[in-house]
């Protein structure tokens, strides 16, 4: 009677393991379940989108492919949505767009033909001829300048603004000319060039930009 009163009371005892082991795989499978459903929510487990970049891709190379064979057989460029064409590199220029030269500065003026991209000439003579010794000689040279810009009139407005700090600058060329290099061949080129470059740095200097792309001699005079 005593060992069956015994064996009653150690069978609770048996139990207890069981019941943890449970527990235990209970709160595992609660820690998978939670990371599961974490992975799944962050799109662990979702299909790469590999194949539709690939898809695009392709879709992208073929309509490349398609408009560059229609510039190859229809001729002339796409319209570019604003009335103007394509000029096959990628400007889209239209007829007479005024094209920047510098922020602030003054504007390109293009002329009605976007292939050539040609622009519009302007032209600003200085009210008097430059007149001045040869260096070391006895001889004068007498020369009529005339300045030619592709920017719009603010150039020519600088021009007239400051043309005795212009004609200052073009003198102090003119008078360091010798008679060796007035026989020189391309002597009025190269004459015309220093006086280009020496007025657009007094154009610089006062407003910032110069804008004089030519010198032109239209009198030109030694004696």
């Amino acid at each position: 009677m005593a060992e069956e009163i015994q064996q009653e009371e150690g069978a609770p005892k048996k139990k207890l393991p069981i019941m943890l082991i449970l527990a235990v795989v209970g709160i595992v499978l609660l820690v998978v379940l939670t990371v599961v459903g974490t992975l799944a929510v962050t799109g662990f487990f979702s299909k790469p989108e590999q194949d539709s970049v690939e898809a695009l891709l392709k879709k992208a190379e073929a309509e490349k492919a398609k408009a560059a064979e229609g510039d190859g057989h229809g001729g002339g460029g796409k319209d570019d949505g604003h009335g103007g064409k394509d000029d096959g590199h990628g400007g889209g220029a239209k007829d007479g767009p005024n094209l920047k030269a510098a922020p602030g500065g003054p504007e390109k003026r293009q002329r009605g033909a976007p292939e050539a991209k040609q622009y519009d000439s302007r032209y600003k003579e200085l009210s008097r001829p430059l007149v001045s010794n040869l260096s070391g000689s006895k001889k004068v040279m007498q020369v009529t300048v005339a300045i030619m810009t592709h920017y719009d009139d603010t150039v020519i407005k600088n021009i007239e603004k400051h043309e005795f700090a212009l004609r200052a600058a073009a003198l102090d060329v003119i008078r360091l000319t010798t008679d060796s290099e007035v026989d020189k061949p391309i002597f009025r080129i190269e004459l015309a060039e220093k006086v280009r470059l020496a007025m657009n740095a007094v154009l610089e200097r006062y407003e910032g930009f110069g804008g004089i792309e030519q010198v032109l001699f239209t009198e030109f005079v030694v004696q």
